[in-house]
């Protein structure tokens, strides 16, 4: 009888222990549950730690607290200056109504499922009404924020909080990305060019400057050098001038070597004068008949 009830008591004991783990669950700091009777929500649970629920009648599910990321499918804008571009964008979300979240898309992959539309067409509609360079300029964080509010607007919709929108890239399609980079270099080319242009019309005003600063100093010196020439030659004229009037006849004799020394020069030398002109008066008598001319002087 005795052993009858100590099994009893043992199954009671297990009984018991099944009945009061199923009762009991714990919520993690990161997690937040909802609480389901035969599938219908009755309670939310936000806080995390141990937490009761009835046994075999209620089951938990678990969703997370923390923020979620979604990388949406590149799509295809066409931007008011008819430009076509296409934007690779991520989301970044949270899950806000546990409640909401569970009755509308269940778990977090019908949730990107369902974001990736709301994504696209609030991308479509944007940049759909900007130029093509506000998007890769200082008004791309405005457009991506307008972006997250549309999204947002529906999003609340499924329980879902959007924190963020960003885009990733935006590139111009395959088919236009040739005739861009074309048009891109021949503007680079047309900037290299009027460069160059510039460039060289500098240079030749440099040129034209320098050789005009040139011919000023050359005419400057040669003009110096003239005049320098020409008071050399005043003075030697001067010294000459002042050597005749105290010697006339030694300055005779040195004009008269300094002929010689022209006229004789090394080589074939052929003058045809008179034994008496007066261009020799200085071979036969080193004073140039000047003993002659007195002579005559005294006989007159």
């Amino acid at each position: 009888m005795s052993r009858n009830l100590a099994t009893i008591l043992a199954i009671v004991l297990v009984v018991l222990g099944i009945v009061g783990y199923s009762s009991v669950f714990a919520v993690h700091q990161t997690q937040q549950a909802l609480v389901l009777q035969f599938g219908n929500p009755v309670n939310v649970i936000r806080d995390s730690g141990l937490n009761f629920k009835l046994p075999f009648v209620q089951n938990v599910e678990f969703m997370e607290k923390r923020i979620l990321d979604f990388d949406a499918p590149p799509v295809e804008a066409v931007s008011t200056d008819k430009k076509r571009i296409v934007v690779d964008a991520y989301a970044r979300f949270r899950i806000a109504d546990p409640l909401k979240f569970f009755q509308t898309v269940n778990n977090e992959v019908t949730a990107r499922n369902r974001l990736a539309p709301f994504v696209n067409s609030s991308i479509r509609n944007v940049l759909g009404r900007v130029r093509l360079e506000a998007v890769t300029s200082g008004e791309r964080s405005g457009l991506m924020r307008e972006i997250r509010d549309r999204v947002n607007d529906e999003a609340v919709k499924l329980g879902i909080e959007i924190v963020d929108v960003r885009i990733k890239r935006a590139d111009l399609p395959a088919a236009n990305s040739q005739a861009v980079y074309e048009l891109m270099r021949a503007e680079r080319k047309r900037i290299a060019t009027e460069f160059r242009a510039k460039g060289s019309e500098k240079g030749q005003k440099i040129t034209a400057t320098a050789d005009r600063e040139k011919t000023v100093l050359l005419a400057k010196a040669t003009r110096q050098s003239q005049i320098i020439r020409g008071e050399g030659d005043a003075k030697r004229n001067q010294i000459f001038a002042e050597a005749y009037q105290k010697d006339p006849e030694f300055f005779a004799f040195y004009r008269s070597l300094q002929a010689y020394r022209t006229a004789l020069q090394a080589g074939d030398t052929t003058m045809v004068l008179s034994p008496d002109s007066d261009f020799f008066r200085y071979f036969g008598d080193y004073s140039g008949g000047a003993g002659r001319r007195d002579a005559d002087k005294d006989n007159q």
